[in-house]
């Protein structure tokens, strides 16, 4: 149980609903609780297939189906991670909703790249080899469901506080995002760097 517990931890973190809240910060405002709720839930939906079948197939799939190399999903992955950081570093929120597009695309937006990514693609390679299966799939959900009720909380919460001091929630939400995304960017350099150390390595 000890093992479940510290596996579930480690899908949450790397999930982070608190920094999810700041990227998903114009949908928040824009969409009302019931729009946001299912947007949400479907993106988290498809996040939660994708994580159970690394799970489940573990390095194989990169190895029998993509033919590459972790490596190379770690540096893609840091480059994704590192456009979004400095584009919310110089733009704000709206950097984000011009990368998401159109808003009828929005919960497959959300899964990727928001939810899936490097870090949580591994933790679910790691999670499938310490658990057998069904154990290691009921871990991720657990862990994503609390993200995904977390975010609706702040989504509450943020509704009753902008009606009563709007431009004190805008600024708030405008430097937390921006220190956030130097933070996300930091991360992100280190999953390429990590990376090429990985391909040289092979050399």
């Amino acid at each position: 149980m000890t093992e479940l517990i510290k596996s579930a931890i480690l899908m949450f973190v790397l999930l982070n609903p608190f920094l999810v809240i700041i990227y998903l910060v114009d949908m928040v405002e824009k969409l009302d609780r019931k729009q946001f709720a299912q947007v949400l839930i479907q993106g988290s939906l498809i996040a939660t297939s994708v994580f159970c079948i690394f799970a489940v197939l573990g390095d194989a799939i990169f190895v029998s189906v993509v033919h590459a190399e972790f490596a190379s999903f770690q540096i893609f992955g840091g480059v994704v991670f590192l456009l979004i950081g400095l584009r919310f570093v110089f733009r704000g929120p709206s950097a984000i909703e011009a990368l998401r597009g159109e808003a009828k695309g929005l919960a497959g937006a959300i899964a990727m790249p928001v939810l899936i990514g490097p870090g949580t693609i591994s933790a679910s390679v790691v999670i499938g080899k310490r658990h057998e299966v069904l154990q290691a799939c009921a871990t991720i959900i657990a862990a994503v469901f609390i993200s995904v009720v977390i975010m609706l909380a702040l989504k509450s919460l943020h509704d009753y506080f902008r009606q009563r001091s709007e431009p004190v929630i805008k600024r708030y939400i405008e430097i937390a995002g921006r220190i956030t995304a130097l933070y996300v960017g930091t991360v992100a350099v280190e999953m390429i760097m990590q990376g090429l150390r990985t391909w040289a390595g092979k050399f």
